[in-house]
């Protein structure tokens, strides 16, 4: 992993690239000047959602950017109270017009909350959406193995994407294996922990930062990468966003990453709603 940079991008089951490192818009409701600043800082990935109200804004800075859109990759999802198949294909069409795109890089289930059947039928509608050309790559969020298995065994292609809560406190392994055996690119949401002290600044993680002369949220970001991971570290503050990206000039040794992987608390270790065990 020592030959990462900025640009590199990983292959998915559909076919096209996407960029390792991503940018996350969770509750950045105007977000058109956090996302200019990130296309500035090098990120080509913006990880946004239907439940997030700021699809326009993303949309309006992929415009005024003036990066080929073909040079940028953008996601969004649909939340488990709008699932369905006709509610989910009318959903679609409602995000590229928020978007203003002709097409979506990455769609995902937001969440399982909805029940077999729903899930089921709003999968197949993705598929659809994706069989006309208005998504390009179809994927899953906070999905355990129980609801991977579902897809599996109602005969689907498998997604190409499972975005789900990663960090050194909270790995999701049984997730992580099963997504790897199966060609599943998993995205770490939460990658830095949402800032929390007592595990940003936990001893371990504050040590390793100070032998490497980084910020803690370097260190966790860093993490990710080598792990096979695509974070989506997310930021308003300029400074961040950018030192966020600053991730290719060091490589964390096995021992750091020992150490970082001996911090697992499963479960316990969440900080956010991670609904992985949902029926």
């Amino acid at each position: 992993m020592s030959n990462l940079n900025i640009k590199s991008t990983i292959r998915l089951a559909s076919g096209y690239a996407m960029p390792l490192l991503g940018f996350g818009v969770y509750q950045n409701y105007t977000a058109k000047a956090s996302v200019l600043e990130a296309f500035k800082a090098g990120y080509r990935h913006v990880d946004s959602a239907q439940a997030y109200r700021n699809e326009s804004s993303v949309g309006e800075a992929v415009r005024d950017s003036g990066i080929d859109r073909g040079d940028l990759f953008i996601t969004t999802k649909c939340i488990s109270k709008n699932h369905g198949y006709e509610s989910t294909l009318k959903g679609v069409d409602e995000s590229l017009t928020e978007f203003g795109f002709d097409y979506i890089d990455l769609f995902l289930i937001h969440n399982p909350h909805s029940g077999n059947e729903r899930r089921l039928a709003t999968y197949e509608a993705l598929q659809e959406s994706s069989k006309a050309g208005k998504i390009r790559t179809v994927g899953v969020s906070n999905y355990g193995v129980q609801h991977l298995e579902e897809i599996r065994l109602a005969g689907f292609a498998m997604p190409a994407v499972n975005q789900i809560e990663l960090h050194p406190f909270c790995q999701q392994r049984p997730i992580v294996d099963y997504c790897q055996k199966h060609s599943i690119v998993v995205q770490a949401y939460c990658p830095i922990v949402r800032g929390e002290e007592g595990k940003m600044y936990h001893p371990v993680v504050r040590d390793i930062a100070t032998k490497h002369a980084r910020e803690p949220a370097q260190i966790l970001i860093r993490w990710s990468l080598q792990k096979g991971f695509v974070p989506l570290p997310k930021s308003a503050t300029p400074s961040r966003i950018w030192s966020n990206a600053q991730l290719y000039d060091f490589a964390l040794d096995m021992e750091d990453m020992d150490k970082l992987d001996g911090l697992d608390e499963g479960k316990d270790g969440s900080i956010s709603w991670n609904p992985v065990d949902v029926p």
